[in-house]
């Protein structure tokens, strides 16, 4: 897992963009992704912990996506 910080999350489509060093241009992450109990959100700026991968086409215009996503303690 590496450090990202959410530069964006929409609520109401379930998904956002993480940055990171080793995910140049953004890596998208879906909701379901995200390792918390209750409604799973992130807020812009918060740091995360992030797995990824390349799967090789775009998700939604990003080379990286998200496998697992884990809120860091603030």
């Amino acid at each position: 897992m590496v450090i990202a910080t959410v530069r964006e999350w929409r609520d109401e489509e379930g998904w956002g963009v993480l940055d990171s060093d080793e995910t140049p241009g953004g890596c998208w992450g879906h909701y379901s992704h995200i390792q918390m109990a209750g409604f799973r959100t992130l807020s812009p700026g918060q740091l995360v912990d992030l797995q990824w991968e390349a799967p090789g086409f775009p998700q939604d215009g990003y080379d990286y996506r998200a496998l697992n996503i884990v809120p860091r303690p603030a």
